[in-house]
């Protein structure tokens, strides 16, 4: 399911997928999955990658673009 920024900002989940963060970047998921596997720091926020799978954290992120306190 594909979040707006108020939809993530008023959830209780705690982790992200690359297609939630992606609609807010307006970028391609598949760059986030890989940036998160070759070079996670350049993303500017925290991201865990788990065998195939890339979590992003909530909070972080919505601190990173600047819609948390």
């Amino acid at each position: 399911m594909i979040m707006t920024v108020e939809e993530m900002k008023q959830s209780d989940k705690r982790i992200l997928t690359p297609e939630e963060v992606a609609q807010v970047c307006e970028c391609d998921p598949a760059k986030i999955r890989e940036t998160a596997k070759v070079n996670p720091q350049l993303l500017g926020f925290p991201v865990s990658v788990i065998g195939t799978r890339v979590k992003i954290w909530r909070i972080p992120f919505l601190k990173y673009i600047g819609e948390y306190e």
